[in-house]
C-alpha cells in the first residue's frame, strides 16, 4: 500500500468505552502505531460550538441512541471488560457538557501531556466512576499532571481552544466520520474497536486480505447474512 499524503489518524472520544478499549490496545499492543499517527478528539458539541458548526455549514452525524441499543451496549461492555480482566464502571451522564473534557485534552496536549491526560481521564471515567464533564474533575487531573488546576478546569472558556476544538470537529466531518473510534490510513477507513487490527496492518504495510481472513475464519461463516438481518455492531458507538 503506497504511503498516504495525509498522516494516519484516529478519532477518539473520552465519552466512548469503545474508544477506551481501542486506546488500551494501541498503547499496550501497538505502540509504534500509536506514536506514528495523529490523535483527534471527537465529541457532541454544546450550544456554543453548535452555532459555530452551523455557521461553517457542518452537520455532525449525531443521533439519539435507542433504549434497546443502550441495553445491548451495557451487556457488551460487561462481556468485553470481563474478557479483558478490567474492573469497569458505567457512569450515568446527566446533561453532560463534553466540551469540558475534550477541550481540556487540547489544553493538556499544548502542555505536552496529551497522552497522559487521556490515560487519566479514561481511568477516571471508566474505572473510578468520576464525572469527567465537571470542571472540578479536570482541575484534579491537571494537578496529577503537574499543571495549574485552572489550566484544564477552564479550558472550555478559552476562545483559542474553542477554535481548535471546532477545527477538530470540522476535520471529522471532512473525513467522513460517523462513529468512534474511527481510524484512517490513506483512503482506507476503519470504524470500531474491532477494526483496529486491519488498520494496524494497513499502517505497517501488511496485506489486509490476510488479516481479514484470520479474524473472520471465513471458511466457517456463511457468505451472506440472512435476509433482513442487522449486520451492524456496537464497535463504533459511544
Amino acid at each position: 500500500m503506497p504511503k498516504p499524503k495525509k498522516p494516519p489518524r484516529w478519532y477518539f472520544s473520552l465519552r466512548s468505552p469503545y474508544s477506551w478499549f481501542a486506546y488500551l490496545d494501541l498503547t499496550e499492543r501497538y505502540p509504534d502505531v500509536a506514536d506514528g499517527m495523529d490523535w483527534i478528539p471527537f465529541w457532541e458539541p454544546d450550544a456554543v460550538t453548535q452555532r459555530m458548526l452551523d455557521e461553517a455549514d457542518v452537520e455532525l452525524p449525531i443521533v439519539a441512541m435507542s433504549r434497546a441499543k443502550n441495553f445491548y451496549i451495557l451487556q457488551d461492555l460487561s462481556r468485553i471488560s470481563k474478557a479483558r480482566g478490567l474492573k469497569m464502571t458505567v457512569p450515568i451522564d446527566k446533561d453532560p457538557n463534553w466540551e469540558v473534557s475534550h477541550l481540556a485534552y487540547l489544553a493538556a496536549q499544548e502542555e505536552g501531556h496529551g497522552r497522559r491526560f487521556i490515560e487519566l481521564t479514561y481511568r477516571a471515567r471508566w474505572q473510578e466512576g468520576r464525572d469527567i464533564t465537571r470542571p472540578e474533575t479536570m482541575g484534579e487531573i491537571a494537578v496529577e499532571l503537574g499543571l495549574p488546576a485552572e489550566r484544564l478546569a477552564n479550558a472550555s472558556d478559552d476562545p483559542g481552544l474553542r477554535k481548535r476544538g471546532l477545527d477538530c470537529l470540522v476535520q471529522s466531518y471532512q473525513d467522513g466520520l460517523f462513529g468512534v473510534p474511527f481510524f484512517i490510513y490513506g483512503r482506507e477507513k476503519f470504524w470500531g474497536a474491532d477494526r483496529l487490527t486491519p488498520f494496524v496492518a494497513a499502517f505497517r504495510g501488511q496485506p489486509l486480505e490476510e488479516v481479514e481472513k484470520g479474524w473472520q475464519h471465513h471458511d466457517e461463516l456463511p457468505r451472506f447474512s440472512a435476509p433482513g438481518g442487522d449486520t451492524g455492531h456496537a464497535g463504533g458507538c459511544g
